[in-house]
């Protein structure tokens, strides 16, 4: 009965609300974005890949079947979140590394031992 404007012509087609909003992924749906994006993470961690958006022909070579699961598990908005916040994290974790590196070399030049 797809012949009126809100209403489905395919009864199986949940992602779009009476409304025509979308509706929020549930548990399941998000637990399975997220398996899919460890999977795909592990194989560009595997293939020593950092940035799948500026890599994105290696990554597709490499872990096109990962990708396909991640990218089909997630919203588009989910996926293209997800690839920039790896690159983040790693810089993030990069950063904070130097600078306690950075904060333990200037403590030792200082002649601070950290005992009494």
């Amino acid at each position: 009965m797809g012949w009126l404007p809100w209403s489905s012509s395919s009864s199986t087609d949940t992602s779009k609300a009476s409304d025509g909003g979308r509706i929020a992924p549930d548990r399941t749906s998000r637990e399975r974005c997220w398996e899919g994006r460890d999977k795909f993470f592990t194989c560009l961690d595997n293939n020593n890949i950092l940035d799948a958006l500026k890599n994105e022909k290696e990554a597709q070579s490499k872990c096109g079947g990962e990708l396909a699961e991640f990218e089909g598990a997630c919203a588009k908005a989910w996926v293209k979140y997800f690839k920039e916040k790896r690159v983040m994290e790693y810089n993030r974790d990069k950063t904070i590394e130097k600078i306690k590196k950075e904060d333990a070399a200037s403590l030792k030049t200082q002649g601070w031992s950290g005992s009494k």
